[in-house]
């Protein structure tokens, strides 16, 4: 085996597919630290941000999902497009293998390698795979997959359950009193966390809202992560409710360990990384499912978890009528929580990143 891989990572759009990218880029380097990776994203997504922040380069595709509206009119000029580009990046960077982690450019870059005969691997999340995954995932090699029976939708022989590779800043070393002092919460009662994502979550926000009274009359306290568009109406909402001692509204989350390591109970919508990140630090969680994820994935990625006793789902539509009373009951159960500890652990897959490395190693080899 070659001391020095060329390797391009395809995909993006969300956090849910750029940071499982960014790992297994990271996993790369840590075994073959002489690798070229290049990144191929779509212009005007996250990914253009985030990947070079994290060290790699990236080129973009001018390329979009379908939409209602008349800017769907250009996506065969913009998938033709994409193609030629994809296949220009491909010839001139000639990489060992190509790896597609799933949202608008995935697609047009794994074509693009197909053609050109570079072999493939697919990286899925979720356990409703996504439309782009679902059709270059046929001529991959190696399937990479975070839930059990998918073979519906890929070739059995091809697929390699390894869960999904996580961002790095995630573990919980820190202990309770260094985050309850970050977050000026009270470390003998009970923390709840909540993490809509890095958009915040209406739904979630507005449950939280309608219920904040609640809180009054309990030791509950709650770290609130609005996003920014939730943010000035949460915290005027805290300050008339006089819950600032037991409220933390924030936008954003830099350190999620210590968040982690805080947290008794945690609300969230149900993304694959979120799941993973939540069976590996092993937490009491309340999914609420993002009912405009592409084709409900969301749901059926919490109801896995809910059929095995690992976790509660409340629908978005009924936070505002459930979810604090949900969330009441399992703060007060600590034999429940205890019990869901357990089996969300069964979910976790802590070497995902490695195990993904070795499938790509046998394939080049």
């Amino acid at each position: 085996m070659k001391a020095k891989l060329k390797v391009v990572i395809s995909g993006g759009g969300t956090g849910g597919h750029i940071f499982p990218a960014i790992a297994i880029a990271d996993a790369i380097k840590r075994r073959f630290p002489e690798s070229d990776i290049l990144f191929i994203g779509a212009k005007g997504r996250m990914e253009m941000e985030r990947v070079p922040k994290a060290g790699y380069p990236i080129e973009g595709l001018w390329i979009s999902g379908f939409t209602k509206d008349l800017s769907s009119l250009s996506l065969p000029f913009k998938l033709a497009s994409s193609l030629a580009k994809a296949r220009k990046i491909l010839k001139r960077f000639k990489p060992d293998v190509v790896i597609g982690v799933g949202g608008f450019a995935s697609g047009p870059t794994l074509k693009a390698a197909n053609w050109l005969h570079i072999p493939t691997v697919i990286q899925e999340q979720n356990s409703y795979p996504g439309k782009t995954n679902r059709n270059v995932g046929q001529k991959a090699k190696a399937i990479c997959v975070a839930y059990e029976k998918m073979d519906q939708w890929f070739p059995k022989e091809r697929i390699h359950l390894t869960g999904n590779p996580l961002r790095a800043n995630i573990a919980v070393n820190a202990n309770r009193d260094e985050a309850a002092a970050y977050f000026k919460v009270d470390s003998s009662k009970p923390v709840v966390l909540l993490v809509g994502g890095s958009q915040g979550a209406l739904g979630i926000n507005k449950g939280i809202s309608a219920q904040l009274e609640a809180f009054k009359a309990s030791d509950m306290q709650l770290i609130w992560q609005t996003g920014k568009f939730y943010y000035e109406q949460a915290v005027a909402q805290v300050k008339e409710a006089g819950l600032e001692d037991k409220v933390k509204p924030t936008i954003f989350i830099d350190r999620m360990d210590l968040a982690y390591a805080i947290a008794d109970v945690v609300i969230s919508r149900a993304g694959a990384m979120s799941i993973s990140e939540l069976a590996l630090v092993q937490k009491p969680v309340i999914f609420v499912p993002l009912p405009t994820a592409a084709e409900d994935h969301q749901t059926k990625n919490a109801q896995r978890l809910v059929d095995a006793q690992a976790a509660i789902m409340v629908r978005n539509s009924e936070t505002e009528q459930k979810l604090v009373s949900t969330l009441k009951q399992l703060v007060d159960d600590k034999a429940m929580q205890e019990q869901m500890k357990v089996n969300i652990g069964k979910f976790a897959r802590p070497n995902a990143a490695d195990d993904i490395v070795e499938q790509i190693v046998k394939i080049i080899e």
